[in-house]
């Protein structure tokens, strides 16, 4: 009986108290994610630029820098940098506020 008394207290007392809890992910969060997101849509509309399906143009198509290089360019930085970048970001106000507690 003494345990479920003292079990019951601890939980009324979080319940009265409360767990504050605050989203990780702030607004420029999102802003960089939006960036991400678009540099990702810029990336596989440039790879498109190479699809054919005109034998003569195959090659043609193909040769076009767009398609070989700057497209997988963009698609790696945003995958590789933009989106880790997005989730990593902090804001200095609660990083400061982190380190004062």
């Amino acid at each position: 009986m003494s345990k479920k008394k003292a079990v019951s207290s601890t939980r009324k007392q979080q319940r009265s108290t409360g767990v504050q809890w605050n989203f990780p992910l702030a607004k420029a969060n999102f802003l960089y994610f939006g960036i991400a997101l678009g540099v990702i849509v810029v990336g596989y509309v440039f790879m498109a630029t190479g699809i054919t399906s005109d034998p003569q143009k195959y090659l043609e198509t193909w040769a076009n820098s767009l398609a070989i290089v700057v497209a997988p360019t963009l698609l790696v930085i945003a995958y590789c940098v933009l989106i880790p970048l997005a989730i990593m970001k902090r804001e200095k106000s609660s990083v400061a506020a982190e380190e004062a507690a």
